[in-house]
């Protein structure tokens, strides 16, 4: 591990070495920390706070003000109570992160109202061989290419089923693509769709990822 940081206010990114020393990291920008990238045998620098409202750009900000939220109000208390233990239930993933396999369709980034479709995630799939194709420019990419797990957390839980923390992962999981500006496809057909396949899947747990 290297002792001593080198890196300048323009070398955030590249601190040549594969670990940088927190304390070394925090006195050089108390904003950040380091994460460990084990394919890449590299460190990537990460905030270590949530982006805010000030941080977006001015057209994102101006679309979120004038986005009528309130059409597309869903009643509340629609979570139902997990009548066993975690260690007994099956767990699916849901995500908004717009992932899908290499053989299937991408996301359709022409509609201006937003993709409302679905695609089934098979859960023997390696997570990282999943293609990322959102739409949105709101975030960074660059996690997700990094590592899928991130926003779909597949891996993690196949830890947590051999652990049994969970009692196992459903057969498959499903992907959506956020920014859907025009909701009302997904609220009454393709989400109620899934929860239906879900339900013939006897899921129990439903662990939702937005992006």
């Amino acid at each position: 591990m290297q002792k001593r940081c080198r890196a300048t206010a323009l070398q955030k990114r590249n601190c040549g070495a594969a670990y940088v020393a927190s304390d070394c990291l925090a006195s050089i920008w108390p904003d950040w920390r380091i994460a460990y990238n084990p394919r890449g045998n590299s460190a990537a620098f990460i905030t270590n706070r949530m982006a805010n409202y000030s941080d977006l750009s001015l057209h994102v900000r101006l679309f979120l003000k004038a986005y009528p939220f309130s059409r597309y109000t869903i009643e509340s208390g629609l979570c139902a109570k997990l009548s066993k233990p975690l260690s007994q239930s099956r767990v699916a993933l849901v995500t908004t992160a717009g992932l899908r396999t290499p053989d299937q369709r991408g996301f359709d980034h022409s509609n201006k109202k937003g993709d409302s479709t679905f695609r089934e995630i098979p859960t023997a799939i390696e997570a990282q061989t999943l293609i990322e194709s959102h739409r949105s420019y709101s975030f960074d990419h660059l996690g997700l290419a990094a590592d899928t797990n991130l926003a779909f957390p597949l891996d993690r839980f196949r830890e947590l089923e051999a652990r049994g923390t969970i009692g196992q992962l459903n057969h498959r999981h499903f992907s959506f693509m956020g920014s859907i500006v025009g909701p009302r496809m997904l609220i009454e057909e393709t989400a109620p769709q899934v929860a239906r396949l879900l339900r013939e899947d006897g899921v129990d747990v439903a662990f939702l990822t937005p992006v």
